[in-house]
């Protein structure tokens, strides 16, 4: 989906083919760029997000947008990749969980404009921002339990953190996407507008934050931050053990191949 809004002369700073950044005075945009992919996130675009969102903002900085090119927003992990790396176990932070847990922390408010659906990982992207402005024609997803695979703490703590234990259990184990009327009724994203209004209703909520006190945003965004850490210190290596196991499971090899086949999966439970 291309920006409406104008761009000024010397604006971009690009860093990568995949995954565009361009400064505009109070204004960063964060742009996913592989749209022949359904912009699904491979390790160079991983690495992009994290470098993008681990540097300090510019001083003039004081919201960052990101968005997509092409008519899906982000269609999750790049399953051939996931394929030829096989199953990494769970130690330390995988280069998912450190892209988003870069803009997550990111000093400052980040606002996800989605034109198109945000399926798996495409999902968590969205929902570790700090607003979600969508289109009324996208779909949130997240459809791990149909291939065989599962998110791992630090990816579930974030989705029950916006979206609360029913919600949560409606979009973990049905795995359907779901519109985003519907979780906007539920209150997991902030705004829903028809795709002629949705980048009038980015820029409202975007200028708005812009016009905010920079100090004060970045004051109440560490403290909003701070506040969701607790979870982090729950005892949970049961709960990784059991995601390796899904992870390096013949069904979670079966359950990708058959999406990217287009087919029903075979799953045996082994």
């Amino acid at each position: 989906m291309r920006s409406e809004w104008p761009e000024r002369p010397g604006a971009g700073n690009g860093m990568s083919d995949k995954v565009r950044v361009e400064a505009d005075d109070s204004i960063r945009k964060v742009t996913l760029a592989r749209p022949e992919a359904r912009n699904a996130l491979d390790p160079e675009m991983l690495e992009a997000l994290a470098e993008a969102f681990s540097a300090e903002p510019r001083p003039s900085e004081r919201v960052t947008v990101l968005r997509a090119e092409g008519p899906v927003f982000c269609a999750g992990l790049d399953l051939k990749a996931r394929l030829s790396a096989g199953a990494a176990p769970l130690t330390g932070e995988s280069p998912v969980e450190a892209a988003l847990r870069a803009v997550e922390t990111y000093p400052l408010p980040v606002v996800a404009i989605v034109g198109g659906d945000a399926i798996a990982g495409g999902c968590e992207l969205a929902l570790h921002c700090d607003f979600v402005v969508a289109s009324t024609r996208a779909s949130f997803g997240m459809s791990l339990a149909q291939i065989g695979l599962a998110p791992t703490w630090f990816l579930a703590k974030r989705l029950l953190e916006v979206a609360g234990p029913v919600a949560a259990r409606e979009i973990l184990l049905l795995g359907d996407p779901l519109p985003a009327t519907q979780l906007h009724a539920w209150g997991v994203i902030a705004r829903v507008a028809p795709p002629h209004r949705l980048e009038a209703e980015c820029r409202a909520v975007v200028e708005r934050l812009a016009a905010n006190a920079p100090l004060s945003l970045r004051a109440m965004k560490a403290l909003l931050v701070r506040e969701m850490e607790f979870r982090d210190g729950i005892e949970h290596r049961d709960v990784d053990r059991l995601v390796d196991q899904a992870r390096g499971s013949e069904d979670a090899r079966e359950g990708m191949a058959a999406r990217m086949e287009k087919r029903q999966p075979d799953f045996r439970g082994r």
